[in-house]
């Protein structure tokens, strides 16, 4: 009976085969990049607010505390956002006529509030309370980088899922005395010395790592 196919057609189907995988592994991890970019989560980026506020001037400048202006952060799941009386606290005396901070004095006078964009602004199905991160010892640098040298606020971290987990699975590397929490200047211990005082605080502050990667801590 006379061959059907070529003998070369055997080498075509595998170098196809080979060809048609390396091309689905590839695809998958240029879609994977992508994902992680900061094309896609926004990171290192400083969207426009309707006053280009300086957390570098109001925490390195003039040494405002977080807590000024995030009144709710310690308690709450929401960090709160500073109400027009917050700002007019000190704007009605100083800087009274700066256009930059025309804004301001319209919300303050019509009752308006300021439409800030949110940075760091999480999925709906995503759980996040501020207060117990606090609490456990969590810096704010942590999540929102070092703001005290933020001209303009900035989202530091992609706070995707696999960055949560990186903290939530070894949260003493990231661990803070209480004290601290607020403290843009506060450097950690290097190296080995580093791990022992985390792991002091996972203990002091009644950390409980066997729950933490609980799909339910995070997806309520």
């Amino acid at each position: 009976m006379a061959q059907i196919f070529h003998p070369a057609t055997n080498t075509i189907a595998k170098a196809t085969i080979f060809g048609a995988l390396i091309i689905i592994a590839g695809t998958a991890w240029i879609a994977a990049q992508i994902y992680r970019s900061p094309y896609v989560t926004q990171q290192n980026h400083a969207p426009a607010q309707p006053v280009p506020f300086s957390h570098e001037h109001h925490v390195a400048g003039i040494g405002i505390d977080c807590r000024y202006c995030h009144t709710s952060v310690e308690d709450s799941q929401f960090a709160g956002l500073p109400s027009t009386k917050v700002c007019m606290t000190c704007h009605s005396q100083i800087w009274t006529n700066a256009p930059i901070l025309q804004p301001v004095r319209d919300s303050w006078r019509t009752g308006q509030p300021l439409m800030w964009t949110r940075v760091h602004d999480l999925p709906d199905y995503s759980y996040f309370n501020h207060g117990i991160h606090i609490q456990k010892g969590v810096g704010c640098a942590t999540c929102h980088g070092q703001v005290d040298q933020m001209p303009l606020m900035m989202k530091h971290a992609p706070l995707q899922m696999e960055w949560c987990l990186d903290c939530h699975r070894a949260p003493e590397k990231n661990l803070r005395p209480r004290d601290k929490v607020f403290d843009m200047a506060w450097k950690q211990p290097e190296g080995k010395e580093q791990v022992i005082e985390g792991l002091k605080l996972v203990e002091k502050y009644h950390v409980h790592t066997d729950q933490l990667t609980n799909c339910s801590i995070c997806h309520r």
